[in-house]
């Protein structure tokens, strides 16, 4: 698995990095349907760790050839 995001670091909104999965407003309608990486809340801080980010993106790569591993 190729890690797109460090894995120790966290990423808040508006960090340029975030821009690969999306801006802020795709990354909150990801968060508002359940269906993008986990995140946490702190007070109105939205922050990221980039291990669960680059986790969410393997689960959702897709392979051509129809092998999903």
């Amino acid at each position: 698995m190729a890690n797109l995001f460090e894995q120790n670091r966290t990423y808040v909104l508006g960090d340029p990095e975030l821009e690969i999965i999306g801006d802020r407003n795709k990354l909150a309608q990801y968060r508002h349907k359940g269906m993008g990486p986990a995140y946490y809340k702190l007070g109105r801080k939205i922050i990221y760790h980039g291990a669960d980010l680059n986790a969410w993106a393997e689960a959702n790569r897709v392979d051509p050839d129809g092998d999903h591993s």
